[in-house]
């Protein structure tokens, strides 16, 4: 996957043809280490996978059984998952 919208297509694919075959998980729950970038290196997380989801990831890509994204959710659009109040654009 080249790019943010092809996944953003894949993603939105997916949950209308096959929403109960997408598995989402928190991502907050399977972080083991992590560190804050500074100006010699980015920040990064060290997250705790099923050996399946790792084969997945390492594999040459035309090989790959699952695409495996990673989906930032702001708290104000989560916050607006109770309302029911429609506030314009939505």
């Amino acid at each position: 996957m080249d790019n943010l919208n092809e996944a953003q297509e894949l993603l939105q694919f997916a949950l209308s043809r096959s929403p109960e075959r997408v598995e989402v998980v928190d991502v907050t729950r399977l972080v083991t280490d992590s560190a804050r970038g500074n100006d010699k290196r980015h920040a990064w997380i060290k997250v705790s996978l099923p050996d399946d989801d790792v084969k997945a990831l390492r594999g040459p890509a035309d090989r790959r059984d699952t695409d495996i994204l990673l989906v930032r959710v702001p708290r104000e659009v989560s916050d607006r998952r109770e309302s029911r109040i429609i506030l314009p654009g939505e």
